[in-house]
């Protein structure tokens, strides 16, 4: 009996060990199939992820690059008509030709004065050139005059021109504010203390431009008329104004509409005749709420209706 019971306790024993060995394997395939599978969701997730990162990327370079439909398309309000636009683009362009045709002739010595001469063709050409861009300029002159006395537009805009004690009271409070005496700085109306010595520094320029020019241009009749001290201080104005004023378009004007950190590279209100809304409420807001008590603000679907009811 107990020889039999012995082979019996090793087979159980046996059948004990193959059964735990066959568990620790299954536990081990197992592990492999769950870390296998694992393994795999990891590396889809990680994939799917790098792809939508990868959009989400693009995505927001291109919306850098490309503004969106609301900035590309920001309202817009005119500013300047079309007959102020061409009196405007007149008068750079007659003055760009007597400022490169006559400071040559004002540094006649110089090597710039040289150089400029052999571009336009010799000192006769660029004489004549000279009487061209002031013949422009006489044009420009009148048709102004035409349309500031002959028109409503016209009157309208030269009244606004007009200096007013607000304009005073302007540059002090900007002084004020740029030497950060005060929290803000003047509020303008359609035009500036600024636009405003622009347009009278040159209405008193061409009046002194264009008569003295005259008077040298047709010499012998100025001299049969005039003594010659008359023709001499006509000479000496007609240089020195010219200088004045190529100085203040370049330092003043030019950097004011087109150099400044608000306007670079450059203001198309000039050739377009608008300005966005933005613009419009921060450099002329007091023009802004007329317009917008008037209901004559415009976007490009119309008029924006007047949210007061034009009280």
């Amino acid at each position: 009996m107990a020889g039999s019971k012995k082979p019996e306790n090793e087979r159980r024993s046996l059948d004990e060990q193959m059964a735990s060995t066959a568990r620790e394997l299954q536990s081990l395939a197992d592990a492999e199939v769950v870390a296998e599978a694992e393994r795999e969701i990891r590396e889809q997730l990680a994939a799917e992820m790098r792809q939508r990162l990868s959009r989400a990327v693009k995505a927001r370079a291109a919306a850098r690059k490309t503004p969106t439909a609301a900035q590309a398309k920001e309202e817009e309000i005119e500013r300047f008509s079309l007959k102020f636009r061409i009196q405007h683009i007149l008068l750079f362009s007659s003055c760009i030709i007597l400022i490169l045709t006559g400071l040559p002739l004002k540094f006649p010595n110089t090597h710039w004065a040289a150089f400029f001469f052999s571009i336009l063709g010799g000192v006769p050409a660029s004489g004549l050139l000279h009487r061209i861009g002031a013949t422009l300029l006489i044009i420009v002159g009148v048709a102004h005059m035409c349309y500031i006395t002959l028109t409503a537009e016209g009157r309208r805009e030269f009244r606004q021109l007009i200096p007013k004690p607000k304009d005073v009271f302007d540059v002090i409070g900007n002084v004020r504010y740029f030497l950060g005496l005060a929290k803000q700085g003047a509020r303008f109306g359609r035009f500036s203390y600024i636009e405003k010595f622009d347009y009278w520094a040159v209405y008193w320029g061409m009046v002194v431009m264009i008569t003295s020019g005259l008077m040298l241009w047709f010499e012998d009749a100025t001299m049969r008329l005039l003594p010659k001290f008359a023709v001499d201080m006509a000479r000496e104005a007609h240089s020195d104004e010219a200088l004045l004023a190529t100085l203040a378009i370049i330092v003043w004007h030019f950097y004011n509409v087109h150099l400044s950190p608000d306007c670079f590279p450059m203001s198309k209100t000039w050739l377009t005749g608008k300005i966005t809304k933005s613009k419009m409420m921060s450099h002329h807001p007091l023009e802004y709420e007329e317009m917008i008590a008037a209901s004559l603000v415009e976007d490009g679907n119309g008029k924006i209706p007047n949210p007061t009811g034009g009280k």
